[in-house]
């Protein structure tokens, strides 16, 4: 059963609680809500394309999560509607581990079928992590140590590991997880890539929706399952138009076009919401944290001791302050929020510019320009941003702000990235609930959010030995070892702040810690 080594923390029960309440809202009373559709079609929206296919053994991004998660289901799952990281059955309705954690045991769900009408059984579990692999992209590391599958009739299946491993049983729940695919429909859409362009537009999948249109760039739609196993989903189709323009998407939903927002919303946007009776908005629990990146191969920064004094220039309280009011604070671990103990994996960065102040004033002038660069799907991030120029500016750097698409930011993962800019922040959050579901995909060399490749062979060796024993200590080491480097600044902890229509219904009990950006649409209606 799920093991007992690994602690997990969130906030208080009352904090908890008023996490996952409706916001109350203020506002004038000839605010009046728009009415409900009656259609049972759910209209959401994209602010940017999910910039990957929405195909699970390839998609690690953001924008897209909502694709992924509703039409695939893994062996796992994790609770919605808490802070609080629980494992629940889902394809699986049962399992042991061995005390090593090397051996994991499952009994299948019977009566679920996939979305081209074939049996769901124990066959498709091997299916299903051999294409992961030979796809090999970012999740395929969660399937790299299986070392065998072998069934017991069609509803039971034993998965023998290489190795101990703490934390399988937290990759089979992930939203980044091993979904299960037919086997019938990997074979006939086989190709020789391994079924990727069909599975761009088409799906393969069990969930309670299956994927009906992918347009990238333009718009992407989902159709409920018929042959669901479990209940039918209010809404019978959603509608995910991509609106690239945040002002258009908040007009949109405010007329009633949209049912809510999910992702993304300004400063200015959340303010305006908050104090708007019209509408409900809610701040969710999450594992987000917004990092600083630092690039070690460019310029001043490939010093450690520069890198470490840039850290302490940056004024993450007023850049908190100024950005994340109601919805996040400054953090004080490696590590994003509800992952890890208070009294781990702490950062000392105290604000101090004196130290990066002589580090530019022995600069030549023509070494004095650098950029900070963000996700352009980020209007957070974008003011984030700016406040750090205004920072470095008075000591007198030259410094550019600078979007980048996701695509490009994740194509510089294991290359030189020579067209990286030299300080990077972006909102991140881990695989899954245990620690080193982040701290191998971010400090480890061939982690697949280790935007700009920095590493240090003292994390990789702790972090080998974490993942083993799931002890929170080595995992407060591997974090202490990735501070050091200068690499990374864990800046603010993050809520998911959504905005919906009053009649839209479940949304915080729709919505899972672990996965940000999105919610589970088989447990919304209208009410």
């Amino acid at each position: 059963m799920f093991r007992s080594t690994r602690r997990l923390f969130g906030v208080s029960a009352a904090a908890s609680a008023a996490l996952l309440a409706l916001t109350a809202c203020g506002g004038s009373a000839d605010h009046t809500p728009n009415p409900p559709p009656t259609d049972h079609v759910l209209r959401l929206s994209f602010l940017q394309d999910p910039g990957q296919p929405p195909d699970p053994d390839i998609f690690y991004a953001a924008q897209g999560l909502l694709l992924t998660t509703n039409t695939y289901e893994g062996l796992l799952q994790f609770a919605p509607g808490t802070d609080k990281v629980q494992l629940q059955p889902l394809l699986a309705t049962s399992w042991t581990a061995s005390p090593d954690n090397r051996v994991f045991t499952f009994q299948l769900r019977q009566g679920v079928t996939f979305h081209d009408g074939t049996p769901f059984t124990s066959a498709a579990i091997k299916a299903s992590f051999d294409r992961r692999t030979a796809v090999d992209q970012g999740p395929a590391y969660m399937v790299s140590d299986v070392d065998s599958v072998t069934t017991q009739g069609d509803y039971a299946v034993t998965i023998t590991l290489k190795a101990p491993n703490a934390v399988f049983l937290d990759y089979l729940a992930s939203p980044y997880g091993p979904r299960m695919m037919s086997p019938t429909g990997l074979a006939a859409h086989a190709g020789t890539d391994h079924d990727q362009a069909y599975l761009t537009t088409h799906d393969l999948g069990t969930g309670p929706y299956t994927l009906t249109d992918a347009r990238v760039g333009s718009h992407y739609a989902m159709a409920s399952y018929a042959g669901y196993w479990g209940a039918k989903p209010y809404f019978t189709s959603v509608d995910i138009p991509v609106i690239t323009d945040t002002s258009a998407e908040q007009l949109q939903f405010n007329n009633g076009q949209l049912a809510a927002i999910m992702h993304d919303l300004p400063s200015s946007a959340v303010s305006s919401y908050i104090g708007n009776s019209k509408f409900a908005n809610y701040s969710l629990p999450t594992m987000m944290s917004n990092y600083l990146y630092v690039n070690p191969h460019k310029g001043m920064f490939t010093d450690q001791a520069t890198r470490m004094a840039l850290l302490k220039t940056i004024d993450v309280k007023q850049i908190v302050q100024q950005t994340y009011f109601g919805r996040g604070g400054v953090a004080t671990q490696v590590y994003p929020p509800n992952m890890i103990a208070a009294s781990y994996a702490k950062q000392n960065v105290s604000h101090d510019i004196s130290a990066f102040a002589k580090v530019v004033s022995s600069l030549p002038a023509g070494q004095k320009t650098i950029t900070v660069g963000y996700d352009s799907g980020s209007v957070d991030n974008q003011l984030v941003s700016n406040l750090i120029q205004t920072q470095l500016a008075a000591l007198g750097l030259t410094v550019k702000v600078q979007p980048y698409p996701t695509s490009q930011i994740y194509g510089w993962v294991g290359t030189t990235a020579a067209d990286a800019p030299e300080i990077l922040v972006n909102v991140g959050w881990p695989d899954a609930p245990s620690p080193y579901t982040w701290a191998h995909i971010s400090f480890d060399p061939d982690g697949g959010l280790n935007y700009l490749n920095c590493s240090s062979p003292d994390v990789t060796a702790s972090l080998a030995v974490a993942r083993g024993t799931g002890a929170d200590d080595e995992f407060s080491t591997a974090g202490e070892h990735a501070s050091a480097t200068g690499c990374w600044l864990n800046m603010a902890d993050l809520n998911d702040f959504m905005v919906a229509q009053p009649w839209l219904k479940g949304v915080a009990q729709s919505h899972v810690v672990s996965n940000p950006n999105t919610l589970r649409i088989a447990g919304l209606s209208v009410g």
